[in-house]
């Protein structure tokens, strides 16, 4: 017995039904995700905004954080390296429009090559992206924390970062670590740094030619550096710790604040990436095997499309965020 009641709105957008706005249940859901996942990209950005206004007069000016280029040891490529990331995964989101289209024809072979670019173009995106963790967290020129938490950093006369490695005075003899069995037994010391302040404040006294740079950006949108004796003064009186790189707690870049948002929100856009691409590499077999020929519909593509082409977009605004503004 049929119990279907019209309602009169069949025919409509917004009648419901098995495919409400023409779209399928799969489509539908896709985009209800895509939704709420750009709700939570927007509170994430948000919040990177609220903080960086905030410490705006200290934040880390992206073109001094990010100018390493794989290969080109010592050489100042400023945003080159996430320009060709950025290129790359918009390059794969061409390829993915230009698969959804040959599967709208049912041309499987297309199909299988673009979708085999897709996947390339996200694999490079996100190895690039580890490597550019890597660097980040390694670090290459160190710096000195003072007991307030800022960030003191070290250049020549004409504003060039210099290496601590370069200039501090190594003392002879080594500084045994503390352990638990040898101490308080209740206390275990963390890592060593590299150099000690004592180390450090020797090596500036012997190099007059470099000095100490603050984190605090002045009216030329410069770090700022301070005189000869400033330079001397500040670190022998406020230097606290040597910190090479970034993690959780502080990095040599400037307010550690920048090293969290940076590794959440980046970090978590790369798992989308990862997600997409473990996706497209299942979708790209299923196309080879012949599974949407045999269901004379490439629907599957589709849907993966719209899902990578939102990890794309979110990255404009994430490039935009951290790299450009």
């Amino acid at each position: 017995m049929n119990t279907t009641v019209a309602t009169g709105t069949e025919g409509k957008t917004w009648g419901g039904g098995n495919k409400p706005l023409t779209a399928s249940y799969g489509k539908m859901m896709m985009w209800f995700f895509i939704v709420s996942d750009a709700l939570t990209f927007s509170g994430f950005l948000a919040a990177y905004g609220f903080s960086r206004f905030k410490f705006i007069d200290s934040w880390p000016i992206a073109d001094e954080v990010f100018t390493h280029f794989p290969f080109l040891h010592g050489v100042e490529a400023p945003m080159y390296y996430v320009a060709f990331m950025t290129f790359v995964l918009i390059m794969s989101s061409v390829t993915m429009v230009l698969a959804v289209d040959a599967g709208h024809h049912m041309n499987k072979a297309k199909v299988t090559i673009y979708m085999f670019l897709t996947v390339i173009g996200g694999i490079i995106f996100v190895g690039s992206q580890a490597w550019e963790w890597n660097t980040f967290i390694k670090g290459e020129f160190g710096a000195v924390q003072t007991k307030g938490g800022n960030i003191l950093q070290f250049v020549d006369a004409e504003g060039h970062r210099v290496a601590v490695a370069d200039f501090a005075k190594v003392e002879t003899g080594t500084r045994t670590q503390h352990e638990s069995k040898n101490g308080l037994w209740f206390v275990d010391e963390g890592a060593l740094p590299a150099y000690t302040m004592d180390e450090i404040n020797n090596g500036l006294a012997a190099h007059p030619e470099v000095l100490v740079r603050t984190q605090i950006i002045n009216e030329a949108g410069k770090k700022t550096v301070l005189s000869r004796e400033e330079s001397v003064k500040q670190l022998k009186e406020n230097g606290r710790l040597f910190v090479q790189g970034a993690n959780l707690h502080v990095n040599e870049y400037g307010s550690p604040l920048f090293a969290d948002f940076f590794f959440f929100i980046t970090g978590f856009h790369g798992f989308h990436v990862l997600s997409g691409v473990i996706i497209n590499i299942i979708i790209f077999f299923n196309v080879i095997l012949g599974t949407y020929e045999r269901r004379k519909s490439y629907e599957m593509v589709e849907k993966v499309g719209l899902y990578w082409h939102f990890v794309d977009l979110v990255w404009v605004f994430v490039f935009t965020f951290f790299y450009l503004v």
